[in-house]
């Protein structure tokens, strides 16, 4: 479908809607007294993104974490937004089987279940399949043009995004719609090209190998639009019910995966944007398999540091730091309120530290600091939001199997490792020279010295003495504090240094 096409099927699912406000205005009079107007337009508007398709039921999840852009009753009906569609024939699909892996596709197989798809979503469709060496797997197959209408919406979503802009330019100073949905493109087009998210796949394995009880599938063959992996044992954490014999169990699996989606948040940088409780499954001896890598963020390490040291001031119950780390990941518009904003987070975070995931919810938490520095015109990075999605996610699934766990314990265990690793990254032999040559060049006390010698001579005799001694001065107490700097920094590369050394030794 051309974008304007789908331009038209657009406008006509939210014409839909508007009729509906309308039909509702005029029926106001008969309307029983319990009705909850607000509730029954989100809950329309919830189909309507059901209705139009992957790519704004993603862009609903998102909008869930934006208690700075939608109602808590949105919020509330967004949160229950799911991608389920009545199933395609197989007969449908089958030529995309043929395309992408060859005529042959079926001897790749020793059977395939093409009675009844193990799920059926607007962008793919997936079936047990028992692979070529006896072992249980899956093929996912991409529904036929649905690449193409997803970039089609996204096409129309900028366009949006733009008009939206011009004509609120101080909505956008704070929310940049335009950067969030360029986030949204980009963490989903993965789901649109297979092969990648098969290296998404590859690359968590290899972090996954670091916990005992975390797996992710392995891939057998992956083609932009066919998917063949192994399958994940067990059953989804949303159809557990664990009982007191299991308690010990499943605690271990769900610290190991708080660990190692800690590791990808804060060390890969790389993580999974979804791990809702029917991406998770565990089971009979404990082991998480987590599944769907198509939707993945990406951070800077600038942004994993600064949300590192948000959770970090969260548990040790020091709000100003928590407020000073959030600002870090964004920036203070000109209307910004600093002062207020570290007042929301002062009294936000006495009521996180030391809680465990029965007692309370971080996932609304991070929304919540969201939502206040929206308000004191603190411009977020929109990252957040998928961070957001994915954290509140995995509490969700988490807490559904070990309610018990504390992030506190979780972060404790972890955090050293975690350490180690940023500071590997910032402390070795290269970036210490590195950092010590710039020092040395920037400080430019050296170059501080000729340039006042060069310029006395270029001036000669008909400088007037008191003029040299003015610049003098000026310039020796601008080496002066160059040279403190320096000083400071060659202290700072020496402990590094002593560190590395120590490190050399105990090894």
């Amino acid at each position: 479908m051309a974008a304007p096409a789908r331009a038209r099927a657009v406008a006509r699912v939210l014409g839909g809607l508007t009729a509906r406000e309308v039909r509702a205005l005029a029926g106001r009079r008969n309307r029983p007294p319990d009705a909850d107007p607000g509730r029954e337009r989100a809950r329309a508007v919830r189909h309507a993104l059901e209705e139009l398709g992957p790519f704004y039921v993603k862009l609903g999840q998102m909008l869930a974490t934006r208690p700075d852009m939608v109602s808590a009753t949105m919020i509330s009906e967004f949160e229950q937004l799911h991608d389920q569609v009545s199933p395609l024939p197989f007969s449908d699909l089958e030529p995309v089987l043929e395309t992408e892996l060859g005529a042959d596709w079926r001897g790749r197989f020793r059977s395939i279940d093409v009675d009844k798809p193990l799920g059926a979503a607007s962008l793919a469709q997936v079936y047990r399949v028992e692979l070529d060496d006896g072992r249980p797997g899956v093929v996912k197959i991409q529904r036929p043009g649905i690449a193409a209408l997803m970039r089609d919406d996204m096409w129309l979503m900028r366009r949006i995004a733009r008009v939206v802009g011009k004509r609120t330019p101080d909505f956008t100073e704070v929310i940049d719609v335009e950067a969030m949905l360029d986030m949204i493109f980009d963490t989903m087009e993965p789901e649109l090209d297979f092969t990648r998210e098969a290296e998404n796949m590859d690359a968590a394995r290899q972090v996954a190998a670091k916990f005992d009880l975390v797996a992710v599938p392995d891939v057998v063959a992956a083609t932009p639009r066919v998917l063949v992996q192994g399958m994940a044992a067990g059953r989804p954490v949303r159809d557990v019910q664990p009982g007191p014999d299991d308690a010990e169990q499943l605690m271990a699996a769900g610290h190991d995966v708080f660990g190692f989606m800690c590791q990808s948040y804060f060390s890969e940088r790389v993580f999974h944007a979804d791990p809702h409780p029917g991406n998770i499954f565990l089971s009979a001896d404990g082991v998480a398999t987590i599944i769907d890598w198509g939707m993945v963020g990406r951070m800077d390490r600038r942004m994993s540091m600064s949300l590192l040291l948000l959770l970090i001031s969260i548990l040790r119950n020091d709000g100003s730091g928590a407020a000073r780390a959030w600002i870090e990941l964004g920036r203070v518009t000109p209307r910004g309120d600093v002062a207020g904003f570290v007042g929301d987070m002062s009294r936000l975070v006495p009521k996180l530290a030391g809680r465990s995931l029965g007692d309370i919810d971080f996932g609304t938490v991070l929304t919540s600091a969201l939502g206040f520095a929206t308000k004191r015109g603190i411009s977020t990075n929109p990252m957040v939001s998928v961070l957001g999605k994915s954290y509140a996610n995995l509490e969700g699934s988490v807490r559904l199997f070990a309610p018990q766990i504390s992030l506190t314990d979780v972060m404790g265990q972890n955090l050293r490792r975690i350490m180690q690793q940023m500071l590997s990254e910032e402390v070795n032999e290269e970036q210490l020279a590195a950092v010590a040559l710039e020092t040395l060049l920037g400080g430019g006390i050296v170059r501080n010295w000729r340039s006042i010698a060069d310029d006395a001579v270029s001036r000669g005799l008909t400088v007037q003495t008191s003029q040299i001694e003015h610049r003098r001065s000026r310039r020796e107490d601008r080496a002066d504090a160059r040279a403190a700097k320096l000083r400071h920094s060659l202290v700072g590369l020496g402990a590094v240094a002593l560190w590395l050394d120590h490190r050399r030794r105990l090894r």
